[in-house]
């Protein structure tokens, strides 16, 4: 009888995140209420408080259902020292994550939610310094496989590991600021994969 009670409030609590996501889409993060969250949920403000403290626990338990999976794959790919070409797993981590975003609507609503729908102040101004945060680990962990390359003299003589992480990291932030704008797949979706490849492929000697 626990484990059910666990399992329904565990399904619940899914549904709630689902509810907050199509309405911050529809609205806008500032814009939606707990309210109108739960009525999407249908169910009532008081479950929502049962499992979210306030819309910002809430926005942030959203966040990491499509970030933690993400953050999981370039840990992979710090983890696997085996590999021949480093730069292979750069590539993959990042052609990856693109694969995901034309797989998984979740994922795509989750990001055109950050990027677009979402003003950073207030209570939400504490999720942005640990978006910042993410990004810096990010950063520090495509360092530690650009170093590798650079060790299997893999790199341009010119290239820095830790200049190269900053560089693909804020270029893969413009890329998917614009994967995410470009609804009709006029100017980035469709070519993406191939300007993942090309960005790592100027980084090899």
């Amino acid at each position: 009888m626990v484990r059910k009670t666990k399992e329904d409030a565990e399904v619940t609590r899914l549904r709630i995140i689902d509810a907050a996501r199509e309405v911050f889409l529809v609205r806008g993060v500032s814009r939606t209420t707990i309210e109108q969250i739960a009525t999407q949920a249908n169910v009532t403000r008081g479950a929502v408080y049962w499992h979210f403290n306030n819309k910002t626990e809430l926005f942030q338990a959203m966040r990491e259902q499509v970030f933690l999976p993400l953050i999981d794959l370039i840990d992979d790919a710090v983890l696997n020292e085996s590999t021949g070409d480093p730069l292979n797993s750069i590539e993959q981590y990042f052609c990856g994550i693109i694969q995901t975003l034309e797989q998984s609507i979740t994922t795509q609503q989750t990001y055109e939610i950050m990027m677009t729908k979402c003003e950073y102040v207030e209570e939400l101004a504490e999720v942005l310094q640990q978006i910042l945060s993410t990004c810096q680990n990010i950063v520090q962990k495509l360092e530690t496989i650009y170093a590798r390359a650079a060790a299997k003299d893999l790199l341009n003589s010119n290239h820095h590991p830790a200049q190269l992480a900053l560089d693909t990291h804020l270029f893969f932030v413009g890329l998917l600021n614009m994967w995410i704008k470009d609804t009709e797949c006029k100017y980035i979706r469709d070519n993406a994969i191939d300007i993942i490849r090309h960005h790592v492929q100027m980084k090899r000697k």
